[in-house]
């Protein structure tokens, strides 16, 4: 159905006297936002690129003022050098102002904050550029480098002058960086400090100089603490190879180090090869000797140079059913974590110092019965070594504690036997009662005179910024010069127990 026409309605003219009507007042303001010249040049991040750009304002207001012809030509040098010092002439009339109007009026720069503009001896030269007058007036130098322009600390242009300067110098250190500022012309108020922050934020210098991630140092575990036999937790590195020869045969040999969790002690065995087998025949003989191993750990030889991928392949090969029959466990830690493995680490630094001068003067006549001899003379070194530094200048007290205290008082059983033992069993007949009160006094020593001493940090005693999901990092690889590095994100975290 066609809906009903209705009437048209004339609106009648609203009276301005009506006093139902509220009148509304709306104002418009208009801001002109105009932007100094130095706060536009904050857009850029090249001092180049300011220069020129300067240098072609200046050409097109001459252009537009007819003062030269049009011309799409490069920027002269001259007129690069004026943009320079217009851009200069401007910063300095920013930051110095009172101190250019004291020496255009001939009077002295005073005030606490003018203290190191005093030390400068500062003068205007004839562009109105305040410059540096110092104490090389007479040298032979060129001019601006023997009076640079002043420029002000934490400023744009200072920063963008830095940044030329450093990239320059092939990202430098902080002495060639300021050199390269002030053999350019320039004196920065605060330079040192300015460049190490510089420095300190540069993308490609914390990519060549950085230092590792560092965490503060976990707890020691309870291995590391528990009063047990020797080597019933022990940790296992390889290390060499040694050359030796076989008749006219030249043949690769490595060392084995099992190194004691508590005592400290270590047991070195030799192997024919980075095989799984000479590895396991190489365990077989240590348990035969040091008794039963409960826990073995080791890493996984990223940190060897040359015997890196064939011990990784050993550590793979190996069959876990076999080593559960000889009674122990295998715990390998990450991989490129070899401070992780601190402990036998430590120990292959020493017995490298040793068999250095052991072979000294017969590394050429070397055979395997040699090298195994000389490293279990380096084993009995390394044992005899003092634990602490308690009683070693007392000729009247006891003998320092060493691992070779323990390592002969050893059984085949894991625990220890119940009972009480007391100084009067020394007199006994039972011989095992009297190596037990010895054992128990090793252990009373050690817990005394060595375990406190493992309570202080040595170093990473900061606690800093955990290693997150999506983080970008540089993975160390000591094969590799630093700048062939390969950068990574990180995708999955391990945090320890102490959520480190």
């Amino acid at each position: 159905r066609d809906l009903p026409k209705q009437e048209e309605t004339q609106v009648e003219e609203i009276n301005n006297d009506d006093p139902e009507l509220k009148r509304a007042q709306v104002l418009t303001t208009t801001v002109k936002d105009e932007k100094s010249l130095l706060e536009r040049l904050e857009k850029f991040s090249d001092w180049r690129r300011v220069t020129k750009a300067i240098a072609r304002l200046k050409r097109l207001a001459k252009e537009l003022k007819g003062l030269r012809a049009r011309s799409n030509e490069l920027t002269t040098l001259e007129e690069r050098q004026e943009a320079e010092q217009f851009v200069i002439k401007l910063v300095q009339n920013e930051a110095f102002s009172k101190e250019i109007n004291a020496l255009s009026q001939e009077e002295e720069v005073k005030g606490n904050k003018s203290t190191r503009l005093q030390r400068l001896s500062p003068f205007l030269d004839r562009l109105g550029i305040l410059r540096v007058g110092g104490r090389l007036t007479q040298a032979a130098l060129h001019p601006h480098v023997r009076h640079p322009a002043i420029l002000p600390k934490g400023h744009h242009v200072s920063r963008l002058i830095l940044k030329h300067c450093h990239e320059k110098v092939c990202h430098q250190g902080r002495g060639m960086t300021i050199n390269e500022v002030r053999a350019n012309g320039f004196w920065i108020l605060g330079c040192n400090g300015e460049v190490s922050s510089f420095i300190f934020k540069c993308v490609k210098c914390r990519k060549f100089r950085r230092s590792n991630q560092e965490q503060k140092m976990a707890d020691l575990p309870p291995e590391r603490m528990e009063s047990t036999p020797p080597f019933t937790y022990s940790g296992m590195d390889c290390f060499g190879p040694f050359y030796v020869r076989e008749g006219r045969k030249e043949l690769k040999k490595y060392g084995l180090i099992f190194t004691c969790m508590c005592s400290r002690a270590i047991h070195l065995e030799v192997l024919d090869d980075l095989s799984s087998d000479a590895f396991l025949n190489a365990l077989r003989c240590f348990i035969a000797i040091r008794g039963n191993v409960r826990q073995l750990q080791s890493d996984q030889g990223t940190n060897f140079v040359g015997a890196k991928n064939e011990f990784q392949n050993m550590m793979k090969g190996l069959q876990e059913e076999r080593v559960k029959e000889l009674g122990c466990s295998f715990v390998m830690n990450p991989p490129a974590s070899s401070h992780m493995g601190g402990v036998w680490e430590r120990q292959i630094r020493t017995v490298r110092s040793i068999l250095t001068s052991i072979l000294d003067q017969s590394a050429s006549r070397l055979d395997s019965s040699s090298l195994r001899t000389y490293l279990y003379e380096v084993m009995a070194i390394v044992n005899s070594r003092p634990l602490t530094t308690v009683h070693l200048n007392d000729p009247s007290g006891p003998e320092p504690l060493t691992p070779n205290h323990i390592l002969t008082m050893k059984s085949s059983v894991i625990m220890p036997p119940p009972g009480e033992f007391v100084k009067e069993d020394l007199y006994l007949q039972k011989r095992w009662r009297r190596v037990q009160f010895l054992s128990n006094e090793f252990w009373t020593r050690w817990k005394r005179e060595y375990l406190l001493n493992l309570q202080q940090r040595r170093k990473w005693t900061t606690e800093r910024r955990n290693a997150k999901v999506n983080d970008i990092v540089l993975l160390l690889d000591d094969n590799l010069p630093r700048n062939q590095w390969k950068l990574a994100r990180i995708v999955e975290v391990f945090p320890a127990a102490d959520n480190r």
